[in-house]
């Protein structure tokens, strides 16, 4: 099996300054920004970094984090800010919420599938231990499995539990930029969450929808 490439990070308003110059430069092929959470969060730097990046020809994805609210709600306010440019990147980031009510699958599945409605694919699918515990001994989730998988854990050299719900994992999210294997940081940005890639750089390009 071939390594898996260390070439995105993911990103949001937490990452006081960005140079996607010094980004692209050090490597890094991919970038997942959050875009939005519940039905009425935005990300203030998402729409200018979106800019930034596709200026600078690096790929531009973004995530919704969701909350326990209604999942179609928060699919049409999601699309609203991420828009349908079939390049662009889309993921539900589905974990604990720490302020809130937690999205619940049943809402998971609501917000995978109106988004596919939306914009005629399935988004992929982030998530950690919440994931492993609610779907690990079970069936394959009919709904979820049209999800790739964007699992986050920050020990050991490749990703454990996954799922029977997905064949693989997509991308692995192996550190937070404190834990987990280095690096921890890129050219650019400095310590982040960084993410390998379970395939080539063509494999990569061709999830993102790019030719």
């Amino acid at each position: 099996m071939a390594e898996p490439i260390n070439v995105v990070v993911d990103l949001s308003h937490h990452n006081a300054s960005v140079d996607f110059k010094k980004l692209k430069a050090g490597g890094v092929v991919g970038v997942i920004h959050k875009a939005t959470e519940g039905t009425g969060f935005v990300d203030k730097k998402y729409a200018v970094r979106r800019q930034a990046a596709l200026a600078e020809g690096l790929l531009w994805g973004a995530y919704h984090f969701g909350v326990g609210a209604d999942g179609s709600d928060q699919a049409d306010f999601f699309i609203e800010t991420a828009g349908t440019d079939p390049e662009t990147l889309l993921v539900l980031d589905y974990e604990p919420n720490h302020t809130g009510p937690t999205m619940t699958l049943n809402q998971a599945r609501e917000f995978v599938e109106h988004t596919n409605n939306l914009v005629g694919r399935f988004p992929g699918l982030y998530s950690g231990h919440l994931i492993k515990e609610q779907l690990g001994g079970a069936a394959p989730d009919p709904v979820l499995s049209n999800c790739f998988l964007w699992i986050a854990q920050y020990k050991g050299p490749r990703p454990l539990g996954i799922p029977p719900t997905f064949e693989t994992w997509t991308f692995w999210q192996y550190t937070d930029g404190v834990h987990g294997p280095e690096p921890h940081d890129a050219v650019g940005v400095g310590p982040c969450d960084r993410d390998r890639f379970n395939g080539s750089v063509a494999q990569l390009r061709k999830l993102w929808g790019v030719a």
